[in-house]
């Protein structure tokens, strides 16, 4: 019997405490978050008045004032048993950092009390010297700072001895310059607030102080019982299964999508829903998704600096839940080969300080007028930059999914629905010459009825869909810190609100009625942007030739897909917007290029591991169990005398050899891989990153063939890597 075999024996659910009255979520969401409602309980009134103009105007509270709240959060925060605190932060690895420091000051000999300072609640000094700074200081300069976000909440993370509180924070270097996924995405949406009010005022919305983009981000993962991950290499080291021969049973009967969700997964799902909403985490919706052992979390929207935080707690509490519930967690973009990969489909909106969606027609023909603008506005920054919204996507792990039938391809595009289609090509027939509010079009726009939240059917084909008062973004990798994306989204539209805004004041100032005047642009919007809208199947071949035709790109490789944040125009784009400057664009270019090598050689080295540790010497035991078997036949023939047909003992002498030639195949690549990983080491990091793409991936593959082809015939008590049909299909 093999590992695998004994282990399958040994897995079960686990017995879990049954909760006979739980409280109601209303009772304790966000009881371990320090909200603005709990600050205004812990603080006086004029520093709580302070803290809400900084947070509305951006003019900075007083130390004395950052005193008293850092004393109210250390006394929430000790009350509820914390006895740690840190500066939690997303480095540019893409995942959070933190380093614990104790309350306690030494205020006489064996005598201590808890203390926290406005300082300390403002600024830390982490060691920055082992974080990808992508040149930005040299490797021997360690001083980084962390200062704190106060618009995103203080929460609280329990352990099972202990509580640590932590302190939403972006990370600088020494310099000032962004070493974080926070920052940026902060200085991004400041310039979409500056640029969406400019617009707004246009249109007579002079009392809106602010416009925020919003997100809520589907976050889909699959489940493995911990028993079988800690028996495959590759998913320990890499997050996916390198090798493994399909199941006969997959996805391919659709048994699972939105089907009855097994106990233990569910009690897995119901713990992580409690540990959210102590954090204030929105969580609303679960779901079995389409693979096998696939599933997905889906939360409300909120501000977009809130909504990448609490994505990022969501992670880690899937991971650290589902270790209880003797599972893990599986965040890979394509973490098993033949069935759908994961991804987090990014739903991106607007909104005013008057809880207005700017993304809603509304009712009136002036409010459907206002939308068309903004909407047009997003039509072109998609247009313009879709280079960037590919290169906010570009990771290694979305090279797998990626245009892989379950996701949208790498050609960024837009989808409308038939609804709003039709109206933008209506538009783009032209306009009466004479405007009146009762008649802004004369073709059936003021008789537009209010859109409902499902004005059009989902394309879940295209990366980038207008899906009912927002835009969804589905290009975005399972793994993928969120902040990037919604980074380059608000910069993008800035810029392009900004573009809308000048061009209706040129056609005002031209002499044009203004209602005319934002038609017209609208109308030249719709033209040049044309071929960046499509209504159909994008997993099609049909589409890749039809977006070849308009001109369209379609980047499959991370690397070339980089590019773009190398490009004059875009770091222009950045740098006009206070993004990010020259020098962070080409350190994030250059960290997300090594990683992707990384990532690239721990692959490798893994699947040569396992080839070498696992797969050839199964093969060796079946090869001899065959060859053994064929000899003593040949010799019983000989010696006495048995009757075997000829035809018989060569189809054994073809299956022997079949598997000596699989065997030297499997050695022969990982040879060549090797060789491949040491001539790669010779050449500089873009160069290495095209010859893993090019070279590297397919030889991977081709290993990968061989060994699933072993894996297809050797005995079950012989192979002790789980396989696809146990790891999948877990009670």
């Amino acid at each position: 019997m093999s590992i695998r075999q004994k282990v399958l024996f040994r897995i079960k659910s686990l017995e879990l405490d049954k909760v006979e009255a739980p409280d109601k979520v209303s009772t304790y969401f966000g009881q371990n978050t320090f909200s603005l409602e709990t600050m205004q309980k812990h603080i006086s009134k004029d520093t709580f008045e302070a803290f809400k103009t900084w947070m509305s105007a951006g003019k900075i509270i007083s130390l004395v004032q950052a005193d008293e709240i850092a004393d109210a959060i250390k006394n929430w925060a000790t009350d509820l048993g914390a006895t740690y605190y840190t500066h939690w932060f997303q480095p540019m690895t893409g995942l959070t950092a933190e380093k614990h420091d104790s309350f306690i000051s030494i205020i006489g000999p064996g005598k201590v009390i808890e203390k926290f300072s406005g300082n300390k609640l403002i600024q830390g000094e982490p060691d920055a010297s082992s974080f990808p700074s992508g040149g930005i200081r040299a490797t021997f300069e360690a001083r980084g700072y962390t200062a704190w976000d106060p618009s995103s909440p203080a929460f609280i993370i329990e352990s099972a001895l202990g509580k640590t509180l932590c302190i939403p924070t972006i990370f600088i270097s020494y310099h000032g310059e962004a070493l974080d996924k926070k920052l940026p995405l902060l200085r991004s949406d400041e310039a979409l607030n500056k640029s969406a009010l400019e617009l707004l005022k246009l249109f007579g919305h002079q009392q809106i102080k602010k416009v925020f983009s919003t997100c809520g981000a589907e976050q889909e993962y699959f489940l493995i019982d911990k028993n079988y991950y800690n028996l495959r290499q590759d998913l320990i080291m890499t997050g996916r299964t390198l090798i493994g021969a399909p199941s006969p049973k997959g996805q391919q009967l659709e048994d699972q999508y939105f089907g009855t969700i097994k106990e233990r997964v569910v009690n897995f799902m119901f713990e992580v829903a409690q540990e959210a909403y102590k954090l204030g985490i929105p969580v609303i919706t679960r779901h079995n998704e389409v693979a096998p052992h696939q599933y997905e979390f889906a939360p409300m929207f909120e501000e977009s600096n809130i909504a990448a935080d609490h994505n990022q707690l969501l992670m880690e509490l899937m991971k650290k839940v589902a270790l209880k519930h003797n599972l893990v967690c599986l965040l890979h973009e394509k973490p098993f080969a033949g069935i759908n990969g994961s991804g987090k489909h990014l739903n991106w909106s607007l909104a005013d300080d008057q809880g207005n969606n700017l993304l809603n027609p509304g009712q009136t023909p002036e409010d459907n007028l206002q939308f068309l603008a903004v909407l047009a506005a997003v039509l072109r920054a998609v247009y313009s930059h879709g280079d960037l919204l590919r290169a906010s996507v570009a990771l290694a792990g979305n090279e797998h999914r990626l245009g892989a039938n379950e996701a949208p391809p790498a050609i960024i595009s837009v989808f409308l629905g038939e609804q709003l289609t039709n109206i933008l090509d209506m538009i783009e027939k032209g306009v009466k010459s004479k405007v009146s509010k009762a008649d802004i079009m004369d073709f059936g726009i003021a008789r537009l009825p209010k859109f409902s939240k499902d004005s059009t059917d989902r394309n879940r084909t295209s990366p980038f869909a207008f899906t009912g008062a927002k835009f969804e973004f589905r290009a975005v990798g399972s793994s993928q810190n969120i902040s990037t994306s919604i980074t380059v989204i608000n910069t993008i539209i800035a810029e392009s609100l900004d573009y809308v805004a000048e061009q209706i004041k040129g056609a005002v100032s031209a002499g044009k009625d203004f209602n005319a005047g934002v038609l017209q642009v609208i109308s030249k919007i719709v033209k040049e942007t044309k071929y960046i809208r499509f209504e159909g199947n994008n997993y099609s071949e049909e589409w890749v030739k039809e977006a070849k035709k308009r001109g369209l790109a379609n980047v499959a490789a991370t690397y070339e897909s980089l590019e773009a944040l190398n490009k004059k125009e875009n770091v222009a784009l950045f740098e006009k917007y206070k993004v990010f400057s020259k020098e962070e664009l080409a350190a994030r270019y250059h960290i997300w290029i090594h990683m992707y090598n990384l990532i690239l050689e721990i692959e490798a080295n893994t699947l040569n591991e396992m080839v070498n540790a696992s797969v050839v010497p199964a093969g060796y035991k079946y090869e001899k169990l065959l060859a053994s078997t064929l000899d003593e036949l040949v010799k019983l023939k000989k010696s006495a005398g048995l009757k075997i047909n000829e035809a018989v003992l060569n189809d054994k002498k073809e299956h022997l050899c079949e598997v000596v030639s699989k065997i030297y195949y499997v050695r022969k690549n990982s040879l060549a891989m090797v060789k491949l990983l040491d001539r790669a080491k010779q050449v500089g990091s873009e160069k290495r990153a095209q010859i893993y793409f090019e070279e590297l991936k397919p030889l991977m593959e081709h290993i990968r063939r061989h060994v699933d082809s072993l894996e297809s015939v050797v005995p079950d008590d012989t192979w002790d890597l789980p396989k696809y049909r146990e790891m999948l299909f877990i009670n």
